[in-house]
């Protein structure tokens, strides 16, 4: 048995028609991995923007959450860590699906192995402005304001402005910073008290392999815009691979 590792989908960006081509895409990858998988972690920003209302669902992503739905269905455990496009997912995962929902990087014991895993925006960053922005997305008030006062139309353009507003920097993103990573020092301040084996992450669009000391390894899931990586824990032994390239 196995257990798969992957972030950084973002369904719905930049439009429909690449999204959905990104999505059936994702949909392959999910009857690979289905022979062999004892539980799949998705590691944040799966979709572009996400908004949950109580009694509101956003329109899109048919196929992938019929995919979710067979998966569970045939006993594979399914564990998705919230990211910084997708920190508005809430309960419909775990309430339709029975997903576990995470918000915070947690550590699983895997086969013998300890895995300390998670999405990965903000650690290790003293950046104000993250803090700043961070708190309004996590306000209480401001979500009850804005689920019972923009129409869902209205809410989901500001949503998907803002994430595509966002994704002009991302592009932006500075090329590996090694030892000087922010996940990396936020690694190496947590190794003495979680003491895992391997931390998995995904947020940084870099994909990335390492070893932090002879016992203790480091990655980073990348991201989905062109190439397909994802890591895969089997055999005690984990790798970083890639399913497929678009055309």
């Amino acid at each position: 048995m196995a257990y798969y590792f992957v972030s950084d989908f973002h369904l719905g960006s930049p439009n429909k028609e690449i999204s959905l081509e990104r999505e059936k895409r994702v949909i392959r990858w999910l009857d690979f991995i289905k022979t062999d998988a004892k539980a799949l972690f998705l590691l944040g920003d799966i979709f572009d923007y996400w908004y949950e209302w109580n009694n509101v669902i956003p329109k899109g992503f048919y196929r992938f959450f019929t995919k979710l739905a067979e998966l569970r269905e045939m006993g594979i455990e399914i564990n998705y860590f919230t990211g910084n496009h997708d920190v508005w997912q809430y309960h419909y995962l775990h309430d339709e699906f029975g997903i576990n929902v995470y918000s915070k990087p947690c550590a699983f014991n895997l086969e013998g192995k300890k895995v300390f895993c998670g999405h990965g925006d903000g650690l290790g960053s003293n950046s104000l402005g993250y803090f700043i922005i961070k708190s309004i997305f996590t306000s209480k008030f401001l979500q009850f304001l804005f689920s019972n006062f923009f129409h869902p139309n209205l809410a989901m353009w500001i949503g998907f402005y803002w994430s595509r507003h966002r994704h002009q920097y991302d592009r932006k993103t500075f090329p590996f910073q090694g030892e000087n990573e922010h996940i990396i020092k936020y690694i190496r301040k947590i190794m003495s008290k979680e003491n895992a084996d391997f931390y998995i992450f995904g947020h940084r669009h870099i994909e990335t392999e390492m070893f932090l000391n002879e016992n203790v390894k480091y990655l980073n899931t990348g991201v989905w815009y062109r190439n397909s990586p994802y890591a895969v824990l089997k055999n005690n032994e984990i790798t970083l691979q890639h399913f497929e390239e678009e055309n």
